[in-house]
């Protein structure tokens, strides 16, 4: 068994996606701060009800409690974010481009680049930013969670640059109830996003890379 100590996790956002993966983390065993757009009074507020043993905060002060970050707001609204405070930190980007709900932003709509990767260079130079948890819907983040080796488990990919990160959020992934497929870098996140063969599909592992064009006994 590892002895090594779990991360803190820290999450930006208390909306649905926010709340679904600060319950599972919680449930998990981790510990978890989370911080909305409002006070921490108000995000008090919200924990409450939906994830009690989450820990509110505010989100200028998240990025010195937590080792990993999860940015789960809506697109249009991640630069109001601390982003330089995130130096040194593992980053996952939960995010997705949705016009309906961001309006059209033209950085993201005008560009053939993954939205990580603009993500990404909002970034210091020592965040490491990894992809994942954006391309299942917060239900089914909250239903389909099975334990390690359970036949009907569902697989989430993971990409990122550094291999540690993502070695570390593919570890947080199992514990939360998902097995991990991970992909070459943050270039591949574009197989991630709205619109994808993979977006909304709750494929297991070898489904998953399958539909990424990675299944290895192929």
């Amino acid at each position: 068994m590892s002895t090594t100590p779990r991360p803190v996790i820290g999450i930006f956002g208390a909306g649905k996606v926010g709340i679904a993966l600060a319950r599972l983390a919680v449930d998990a065993g981790y510990t978890v701060h989370i911080a909305s757009s409002g006070t921490t009074a108000d995000t008090a507020g919200i924990t409450r009800f939906f994830a009690p043993a989450a820990l509110p905060a505010d989100g200028d002060d998240l990025p010195g409690l937590a080792d990993v970050l999860v940015i789960a707001v809506p697109l249009r609204r991640f630069r109001e974010l601390p982003l330089a405070a995130m130096a040194g930190r593992i980053v996952i980007d939960a995010m997705n481009y949705w016009p309906p709900i961001d309006g059209t932003l033209p950085e993201f709509q005008h560009t053939h680049r993954p939205t990580s990767t603009i993500v990404r260079d909002a970034l210091p130079p020592t965040a490491r930013l990894v992809k994942t948890f954006n391309h299942l819907g917060y239900h089914q983040l909250q239903e389909l969670p099975r334990p390690a080796g359970a036949t009907d488990r569902v697989a989430l990919a993971v990409a990122g640059d550094d291999p540690r990160a993502v070695e570390t959020v593919a570890e947080f992934m199992d514990d939360l109830g998902f097995d991990p497929v991970t992909l070459r870098s943050l270039e591949d996140s574009d197989m991630l996003e709205a619109g994808s063969s993979v977006f909304g599909q709750p494929f297991n592992q070898h489904q998953l890379r399958r539909a990424l064009g990675i299944d290895r006994a192929a």
